[in-house]
């Protein structure tokens, strides 16, 4: 049997649908027109699927989380989201436009898992934050106002005291907060993180989400891959559970009263509460039921 899509387990069946399409758009401010959506979507770097069967919806002002073992194809799907593969099957779109023809970087905003190139990297915050602005000014220079709006995203992320500071000297919790802020310059619309906390001290992990759950309150739409179980279920407002299929798509709550961690991860997993925390999400995978 195949896995259920969705939310379409007897849990959340009769909830889900309405709960994630029609609230999270009357949230977003009664906008029906969907950041993201893939339909029926399959692909496979050989003969062999990696994700199939993916049909989603992600609305303006929502915060998703995707979670999924190891191997689940968590980081092939935001590829596809985000244009950098194309569909084998289905299709992926992405502000409307087909996922891979879509050029308006500016109204994205990606946060990787080390940041790892800019460990590397002579040069401040400042300069990280101002790049930002490029897609808006093009080969011109920083106008005053680009320069309020570099300095108003270091103030949102907590880093205008080290605005000086070479990102080489960072932690990595500053790092990645830099890198939200070089978004939030560049004015993006859909904010997409990819296991942002890895090596991030357990302290800055609070603080951190706490940035993002005041960025989606104002508006900021959040798409995070997370391993971390207990800061998922303690921040993001809807789960995609992945490996390879959707095993529930849905509110969290909901996500935490079913059985859809246990089927997906094929182990007896569990949720660890507080950010920093989880269990049962490093294994490689179970089989489908």
């Amino acid at each position: 049997m195949s896995a259920l899509r969705n939310g379409e387990s007897a849990e959340s069946a009769e909830s889900t649908d309405a709960g994630v399409s029609d609230d999270a758009s009357r949230d977003a401010g009664g906008s029906s027109d969907p950041l993201v959506e893939l339909a029926d979507v399959e692909f496979g770097y050989t003969a062999t699927p990696v994700v199939e069967d993916i049909s989603l919806r992600i609305d303006p002002g929502e915060y998703v989380a995707i979670v999924g073992p190891n191997g689940s194809g968590k980081s092939t799907l935001m590829k596809l989201i985000l244009g950098l593969l194309r569909p084998d099957e289905g299709a992926a779109r992405l502000f409307g436009e087909p996922a891979h023809a879509f050029d308006d970087g500016a109204r994205i905003g990606y946060v990787a898992q080390h940041a790892s190139a800019s460990k590397e990297m002579p040069i401040t915050v400042r300069e990280v934050v101002k790049m930002g602005r490029f897609p808006h000014v093009g080969f011109g220079r920083l106008s005053a106002e680009d320069h309020r709006i570099v300095d108003e995203a270091l103030a949102t992320v907590g880093m205008s005291d080290f605005a000086d500071r070479r990102v080489t000297k960072l932690s990595g919790g500053q790092r990645q907060r830099a890198f939200i802020a070089r978004a939030l310059a560049g004015e993006a619309d859909l904010l997409v993180l990819d296991e942002p906390t890895v090596g991030v001290d357990a302290e800055s992990v609070d603080a951190f989400y706490d940035l993002l759950e005041s960025l989606n309150e104002e508006g900021i739409t959040i798409l995070l891959i997370e391993h971390d179980l207990g800061a998922v279920t303690d921040h993001a407002r809807r789960v995609v559970c992945l490996n390879r299929e959707v095993y529930f798509d849905g509110p969290t709550d909901e996500f935490v009263d079913s059985d859809a961690l246990a089927r997906a991860f094929g182990t007896a997993a569990s949720f660890a509460g507080g950010s920093g925390s989880s269990s049962g999400t490093g294994g490689s995978g179970g089989g489908r039921p």
